[in-house]
């Protein structure tokens, strides 16, 4: 008799199902991986149950519905590939815990916030080294253009165009290109950090642009690390529904501060989010909506024009 096939054996056959046909999977590793895990330890499942999978989503170390609820998300999808090969698999209902999702309000960086953390930067160690001049590069580059942090990771030598300033992001979110043209302060702290980095690493190991002392790629976590090491430094608290701040939130601060300048000059509002929809890679104008937070200096926009509306006064 054959021994049960491990459930972590079960979750890489099911990622690699999912690789194959292009998904690109983040969050959601992590989640199937944990729950194999769980199962493997728990060791008395043959089968995917509602049982099962209620019990490891409350297992979380964050209590919450949200959590417990994103979690049953993940697992739904690798439930329905189980339920192929064994009809005893049962698919937790995603209503389990209530809603996987709702609109968490992102720390929104103010002008000083972002100056004061691009100069923290400089300060990080080892103070000779590329790290202080990676991450202030990475910081000022998200918040400047936007980018998503897998983009500007992504960047290679070739990718930057120092001579006319523009990005080359070729390989987006669903797969999409886009050329990204940027302001002239920010081509020349490129070119800038290129020379360090080339002075710091001459033999890279890669083409990447963006690179750590030891000659590889930066990566997303010591980024991330850098960023929660400066903010706690700063004594900064996150001003939203997040428990720390977040490198995305550099992008929610370039599309809410963009659409605020368009405001302030007078550019149309329809064709401002449409051009600023398309600078970010969004696939459609909906997605740059969901980014709008209600930061003071827009809700006095909207309060100002509504009370224009009620007027009967036109645009």
């Amino acid at each position: 008799m054959s021994a049960p096939i491990s459930w972590m054996a079960r979750v890489d056959a099911y990622l690699a199902y999912r690789r194959h046909y292009g998904f690109q999977l983040t969050s959601e590793v992590t989640r199937l991986q944990s729950f194999a895990r769980f199962a493997d330890a728990q060791g008395t499942e043959a089968h995917l149950t509602i049982a099962l999978a209620r019990t490891w989503a409350q297992a979380s170390r964050r209590p919450t519905p949200l959590t417990w609820a994103r979690r049953i998300e993940a697992l739904r999808g690798f439930a329905r590939y189980c339920l192929r090969t064994d009809p005893e698999t049962e698919i937790p209902p995603c209503a389990l815990f209530g809603p996987a999702h709702r609109r968490l309000v992102p720390h929104i960086f103010t002008q000083a916030e972002l100056v004061a953390l691009l100069d923290a930067a400089g300060t990080l160690p080892p103070r000779q080294g590329l790290r202080p001049a990676t991450c202030r590069c990475v910081f000022g580059l998200l918040a400047a253009a936007g980018l998503r942090i897998s983009e500007a990771l992504a960047l290679t030598r070739a990718d930057v165009d120092l001579e006319t300033g523009v990005l080359h992001i070729r390989d987006a979110k669903f797969h999409q290109q886009r050329l990204v043209p940027l302001h002239p302060s920010v081509t020349n702290a490129l070119n800038t950090y290129a020379q360090w980095r080339d002075q710091c690493v001459p033999r890279p190991v890669c083409d990447r642009f963006f690179l750590r002392d030891d000659a590889r790629p930066a990566n997303r976590a010591s980024i991330s690390y850098a960023l929660h090491s400066l903010c706690r430094h700063l004594g900064w608290q996150p001003r939203g529904d997040y428990a720390h701040h977040r490198l995305h939130d550099l992008r929610h601060t370039f599309i809410v501060r963009s659409t605020l300048r368009s405001y302030e000059q007078g550019i149309d509002g329809e064709h401002a989010v449409l051009a600023l929809s398309r600078y970010v890679g969004h696939a459609k104008v909906s997605d740059t909506y969901w980014y709008f937070t209600g930061i003071p200096e827009l809700m006095d926009i909207a309060a100002e024009r509504f009370h224009r509306f009620a007027q009967g006064v036109q645009p």
